[in-house]
């Protein structure tokens, strides 16, 4: 089995848990699993084992494989399936324009999960979200996201054109906190980690800016995201108390 390319049909997840999460949420892509064959002492390997056996999914022992295709030493399992795609429903989006860093996308991916957005927009050229760093650096939440990429983001507009666009941006003309969110479904965009928004975009929707001090120049995206996704799910969380939130995240309801 070769390093991942680009231009492969098919990826790998590295490590146990990202492997579980691929297991439980996109079984019908799973080719096999290759094992390590000291992966008995992770606490994960019985519960990759009954999920294979339940798909009838191969799985093999190969040390040599996963020394090949993992960077660290402690990886004792990896998922090879089918890539995929899937589509955008109505709800509320995050969309990425030009995103280049992978460690940075999968944080983004995790993050969204975590606030309960799980439909992602890439604007292209972008990062390859099937790169096996990407689904590292997102702990296999990537299985339970819907992501699709556009060529320009006027496609992306044009298809969801009933959404309420917000540009996070630092010339943004409405600071964060004295936004009102309404039950509209809206989208959240964001430029690349090096360059933002370019200005035009302060002609879509309804601009937005985070306040910071004048001691740093801007926000990390990862960091900005999860400033601008916690503020949009105040709504959804507010009412949760202490039980219900413990309650919510046992059974992983958010």
């Amino acid at each position: 089995m070769k390093a991942y390319q680009k231009e492969n049909d098919y990826s790998y997840t590295l490590g146990v848990f990202p492997t579980i999460e691929l297991l439980k949420n996109k079984p019908k892509q799973v080719t096999r699993i290759i094992l390590h064959s000291q992966a008995d002492k992770n606490s994960g390997i019985p519960v990759i084992k009954e999920l294979c056996a339940k798909e009838s999914i191969p799985i093999e022992i190969s040390d040599k494989t996963i020394n090949k295709l993992s960077k660290k030493g402690n990886c004792y399992a990896i998922g090879v399936f089918n890539k995929y795609q899937t589509v955008l429903k109505e709800a509320h989006h995050v969309v990425l324009v030009n995103p280049g860093d992978m460690g940075n996308m999968g944080t983004i991916i995790r993050t969204m999960l975590g606030f309960g957005y799980r439909h992602l927009a890439i604007i292209r050229p972008g990062v390859d979200v099937f790169d096996p760093k990407v689904i590292r650096a997102s702990m296999g939440a990537i299985f339970n996201m819907n992501i699709q990429y556009f060529d320009s983001f006027e496609t992306y507009r044009d298809q969801f054109s009933a959404h309420q666009m917000y540009p996070l941006m630092l010339k943004g003309a409405k600071n964060i906190h004295q936004l009102e969110i309404t039950d509209q479904y809206h989208s959240l965009v964001f430029g690349n980690e090096s360059s933002g928004l370019p200005d035009h975009y302060l002609n879509y929707g309804q601009s937005v800016f985070i306040p910071h001090t004048g001691l740093i120049d801007s926000l990390n995206l990862s960091m900005a995201l999860g400033i601008a996704l916690s503020h949009f799910s105040k709504r959804q969380f507010e009412a949760m108390s202490v039980l219900e939130f413990e309650s919510a995240i046992k059974n992983k309801h958010i």
